[in-house]
Protein backbone atom coordinates (compact mmCIF):
# COMPACT_ATOMS: atom_id res chain seq x y z
CA UNK A 1 0.00 0.00 0.00
CA UNK A 2 1.28 3.41 -0.96
CA UNK A 3 2.07 5.87 1.85
CA UNK A 4 -0.33 8.79 1.83
CA UNK A 5 0.62 11.76 4.00
CA UNK A 6 -2.26 14.04 4.95
CA UNK A 7 -2.35 17.19 7.00
CA UNK A 8 -5.02 17.64 9.67
CA UNK A 9 -7.31 19.63 7.35
CA UNK A 10 -6.97 17.06 4.57
CA UNK A 11 -7.84 14.31 7.07
CA UNK A 12 -11.00 16.20 8.10
CA UNK A 13 -11.90 16.53 4.42
CA UNK A 14 -11.30 12.79 3.85
CA UNK A 15 -13.44 12.01 6.90
CA UNK A 16 -16.31 13.92 5.29
CA UNK A 17 -15.96 11.84 2.13
CA UNK A 18 -15.66 8.55 4.06
CA UNK A 19 -18.80 9.37 6.05
CA UNK A 20 -20.87 10.32 2.99
CA UNK A 21 -19.56 8.46 -0.04
CA UNK A 22 -20.46 8.16 -2.76
CA UNK A 23 -21.43 11.79 -3.09
CA UNK A 24 -21.70 14.30 -5.85
CA UNK A 25 -19.01 16.95 -5.99
CA UNK A 26 -21.67 19.66 -5.58
CA UNK A 27 -22.91 17.98 -2.40
CA UNK A 28 -19.30 17.80 -1.19
CA UNK A 29 -18.94 21.55 -1.75
CA UNK A 30 -22.03 22.15 0.40
CA UNK A 31 -20.80 19.83 3.17
CA UNK A 32 -17.38 21.49 3.22
CA UNK A 33 -18.96 24.93 3.36
CA UNK A 34 -21.12 23.83 6.31
CA UNK A 35 -18.51 21.80 8.23
CA UNK A 36 -15.27 23.55 7.31
CA UNK A 37 -16.39 27.02 6.24
CA UNK A 38 -14.80 26.54 2.81
CA UNK A 39 -15.67 28.13 -0.51
CA UNK A 40 -16.08 26.05 -3.67
CA UNK A 41 -12.52 26.66 -5.01
CA UNK A 42 -10.95 25.45 -1.74
CA UNK A 43 -13.01 22.26 -1.80
CA UNK A 44 -12.03 21.51 -5.38
CA UNK A 45 -8.34 22.26 -4.71
CA UNK A 46 -8.20 19.83 -1.78
CA UNK A 47 -10.24 17.25 -3.71
CA UNK A 48 -7.79 17.46 -6.63
CA UNK A 49 -4.81 17.04 -4.28
CA UNK A 50 -6.30 13.98 -2.59
CA UNK A 51 -7.13 12.50 -5.99
CA UNK A 52 -3.49 13.06 -7.04
CA UNK A 53 -2.34 11.32 -3.83
CA UNK A 54 -4.48 8.30 -4.71
CA UNK A 55 -6.89 8.50 -1.79
CA UNK A 56 -9.98 9.79 -3.62
CA UNK A 57 -11.52 9.56 -7.07
CA UNK A 58 -13.74 12.15 -8.75
CA UNK A 59 -15.31 10.47 -11.73
CA UNK A 60 -18.17 12.09 -13.60
CA UNK A 61 -18.78 14.39 -10.63
CA UNK A 62 -19.09 11.51 -8.13
CA UNK A 63 -16.51 11.44 -5.34
CA UNK A 64 -15.48 8.11 -3.79
CA UNK A 65 -12.51 6.82 -1.83
CA UNK A 66 -9.89 4.44 -3.14
CA UNK A 67 -8.87 3.39 0.38
CA UNK A 68 -11.13 2.73 3.33
CA UNK A 69 -10.86 4.83 6.47
CA UNK A 70 -9.68 1.77 8.44
CA UNK A 71 -7.00 0.94 5.85
CA UNK A 72 -5.78 4.54 5.87
CA UNK A 73 -5.50 4.80 9.65
CA UNK A 74 -3.94 1.31 9.90
CA UNK A 75 -1.27 2.31 7.40
CA UNK A 76 -0.72 5.58 9.25
CA UNK A 77 -0.29 3.70 12.55
CA UNK A 78 2.16 1.28 10.96
CA UNK A 79 4.15 4.22 9.58
CA UNK A 80 4.36 5.85 13.04
CA UNK A 81 5.69 2.62 14.56
CA UNK A 82 8.16 2.25 11.68
CA UNK A 83 9.39 5.84 11.73
CA UNK A 84 9.44 6.50 15.47
CA UNK A 85 10.17 3.08 16.98
CA UNK A 86 12.26 1.40 14.27
CA UNK A 87 9.35 -0.90 13.49
CA UNK A 88 9.18 -2.28 17.04
CA UNK A 89 5.61 -2.67 18.24
CA UNK A 90 6.79 -3.58 21.78
CA UNK A 91 8.79 -0.32 21.92
CA UNK A 92 5.72 1.62 20.81
CA UNK A 93 3.53 -0.06 23.43
CA UNK A 94 6.13 0.58 26.14
CA UNK A 95 6.27 4.27 25.21
CA UNK A 96 2.47 4.54 25.01
CA UNK A 97 1.85 2.84 28.36
CA UNK A 98 4.55 4.84 30.14
CA UNK A 99 2.22 7.86 30.02
CA UNK A 100 -1.21 6.26 29.86
CA UNK A 101 -2.02 3.40 32.14
CA UNK A 102 -4.21 0.70 30.65
CA UNK A 103 -7.43 -0.37 32.34
CA UNK A 104 -7.99 -4.02 33.22
CA UNK A 105 -10.48 -4.35 30.35
CA UNK A 106 -7.94 -2.89 27.89
CA UNK A 107 -5.28 -5.32 29.12
CA UNK A 108 -7.75 -8.21 28.79
CA UNK A 109 -8.69 -7.12 25.27
CA UNK A 110 -5.04 -6.86 24.20
CA UNK A 111 -4.31 -10.26 25.77
CA UNK A 112 -7.16 -11.80 23.75
CA UNK A 113 -5.67 -10.31 20.59
CA UNK A 114 -2.23 -11.73 21.45
CA UNK A 115 -3.74 -15.15 22.18
CA UNK A 116 -5.51 -15.04 18.81
CA UNK A 117 -2.27 -14.16 17.02
CA UNK A 118 -0.50 -17.05 18.77
CA UNK A 119 -3.16 -19.49 17.60
CA UNK A 120 -2.85 -18.21 14.03
CA UNK A 121 0.95 -18.60 13.99
CA UNK A 122 0.76 -22.22 15.22
CA UNK A 123 -1.25 -23.27 12.16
Amino acid sequence: MKDIELGAVQERFADIVWANEPLGSGELVKLCEKELGWKKPTTYTVLRKLCEKGLLRNEDGVVTTLMSRDDFYSAKSEQIVEDSYEGSLPAFIAAFTSRKKLSKSEVDEIQKMIDGFRKDTKR
